[in-house]
C-alpha cells in the first residue's frame, strides 16, 4: 500500500461512522414516536386528532360515537376514550370505565368507577351523627364537699381538784353517769405523808366516752381524767376552706353519709359556726346537726358532708359536654328544622351557675330550643345532621 491510499482509507471510515450516526438518529426517532403513540392510546387520545376539533368518536367506545350515534360525545375540544355515557366537558379528560355522570365542568379530574351522582365540586360532607337534649327550667344548685367526725353535741373534759394517784375508777367507758357522780378517786398523799383522798365527779349527765388513764397512774391537777358526753344530741364537726367561708351560714342545708352506713345519706343543718378563720390551717369551724336523729349514728363516726352553697330554680340548664369554651367563648349548636333537613347552627351564649353536671345558660337560649348535647365537637356552622332518637 503506498502513501496515496491512506487518505482514501480515512475519508471511507468517516464515511462509514457518519451513515451509522444518521442510522441511529432514524431509529431512536421511530421508536420515541411509536412510544408516544402508544402513550396517547393507552390515555384515551384519539391518534391523530387535533386540539379544538369537533366531535371525534373514541376508538373502542361503546356509546359516545359519531354524532350519528346520539349520544353526546366530547365538547369545547375535549377528547373521550372509552367513556360512558357522557363525556369530559369543557376541557375534562373522561375516565375510562366511568358512570353516567363524569367530572363536573372544569375540573380537568373525574373518578374511575363512580356512582351514579358523583362527588359535585365544593360539596358538603355526609350527614353528622349528632344527640339532642330540649331545653328546659330546672334547678341547679352548687356544692362543696368536706369530710368530718360524729361528736356528742355537750361533751366536756373532767378534771381532777388536785394531782396524785388514781386509786379508784367505779365507772367504765360506754356507761351513763349523772352530774355529780363520781367517777374515779385520786389520792394526793406523798412518801411519808398521807393525805385524804379526792374524788372526781361528772359536771353532766351523760355517757363516760373516754378514760385516757388507768388505776395507779400519777397524773397532774391539768390532765384530764375523763370525757362525758350527751349522746341523745350528735354534731357533725367539720372545717371549710376559707374560700368558702362567706357561704357558710346558719340553717344551711346539707347531706352526710357515713362509712359504717353505706348507701345511706342522712339529711343536715349547720347549727354553728365559728366567727373566726384559722390562722394556722386557713379553715372555719363550723357544726352540723341532724334533721331527723337515728340511733344506728354514733359518736366518733367518719362523715362526709356535701354543703349547698348555692340554689337557683326555673332557669334553663344543659348537661356541661354540651356547652364548648371557645377562646373564652360560650358556644352551643342549635337545631335548625326550617329547611328540608335538620341543620346545626352555632349560638354563643352566657352561663351562670354550675356543678359537676349541669350549667346554667343565663343568655343565648329558650326553653323549647333543640340543643346538640353529643357529636357538637365535629360540627360547623351550617352542617347538616342526622338525630339519633
Amino acid at each position: 500500500m503506498n502513501k496515496k491510499d491512506k487518505p482514501n482509507l480515512f475519508a471511507q471510515a468517516v464515511v462509514v461512522i457518519l451513515i451509522a450516526v444518521f442510522v441511529m438518529l432514524i431509529g431512536w426517532t421511530l421508536v420515541s414516536r411509536r412510544s408516544e403513540s402508544r402513550n396517547q392510546q393507552s390515555s384515551g387520545f384519539a391518534p391523530g386528532s387535533a386540539p379544538g376539533a369537533g366531535p371525534s368518536g373514541a376508538p373502542g367506545s361503546m356509546q359516545s360515537g359519531a354524532p350519528s350515534s346520539g349520544q353526546p360525545a366530547a365538547q369545547a375540544g375535549g377528547r373521550s376514550g372509552g367513556s360512558g355515557q357522557n363525556g369530559a366537558q369543557a376541557g375534562g379528560r373522561g375516565a375510562p370505565g366511568a358512570g353516567q355522570n363524569a367530572a363536573a365542568p372544569g375540573s380537568g379530574r373525574s373518578a374511575q368507577g363512580a356512582a351514579q351522582n358523583g362527588a359535585q365540586a365544593g360539596g358538603r360532607p355526609s350527614r353528622i351523627t349528632v344527640r339532642t337534649q330540649t331545653v328546659a327550667l330546672g334547678s341547679l344548685e352548687n356544692t362543696i364537699v368536706v369530710n368530718g367526725d360524729v361528736q356528742a353535741l355537750r361533751q366536756v373534759q373532767i378534771y381532777p381538784i388536785t394531782g396524785g394517784k388514781i386509786t379508784q375508777q367505779p365507772v367504765r367507758i360506754g356507761e351513763r353517769v349523772r352530774q355529780g357522780q363520781i367517777i374515779a378517786v385520786i389520792d394526793p398523799s406523798r412518801p411519808g405523808e398521807i393525805y385524804q383522798t379526792s374524788p372526781v365527779r361528772s359536771t353532766i349527765n351523760g355517757t363516760l366516752l373516754q378514760l385516757p388513764y388507768n388505776m395507779g397512774d400519777q397524773i397532774t391537777a391539768s390532765q384530764a381524767i375523763a370525757v362525758v358526753g350527751d349522746l341523745s344530741s350528735l354534731v357533725v364537726e367539720t372545717f371549710v376552706p376559707e374560700r368558702f367561708s362567706q357561704a357558710m351560714r346558719t340553717g344551711l342545708s346539707a347531706e352526710i353519709s357515713l362509712d359504717s352506713l353505706p348507701n345511706e345519706v342522712f339529711q343536715a343543718k349547720i347549727s354553728e359556726t365559728s366567727p373566726i378563720i384559722n390562722p394556722a390551717s386557713r379553715t372555719l369551724h363550723i357544726k352540723l346537726v341532724f334533721v331527723k336523729p337515728d340511733p344506728r349514728i354514733k359518736s366518733g363516726m367518719f362523715a362526709t358532708i356535701s354543703l349547698v352553697t348555692a340554689s337557683r330554680s326555673n332557669i334553663p340548664v344543659l348537661p356541661r359536654e354540651a356547652v364548648i369554651n371557645t377562646y373564652g367563648t360560650w358556644i352551643v349548636f342549635v337545631i335548625d328544622n326550617t329547611g328540608n333537613a335538620p341543620v346545626a347552627r352555632r349560638r354563643e351564649i352566657a352561663t351562670g351557675m354550675e356543678n359537676e353536671t349541669l350549667i346554667e345558660v343565663s343568655s343565648g337560649l329558650k326553653s323549647g330550643e333543640i340543643v346538640v348535647i353529643s357529636g357538637q365537637n365535629f360540627l360547623s356552622d351550617g352542617d347538616a345532621v342526622r338525630i339519633l332518637e
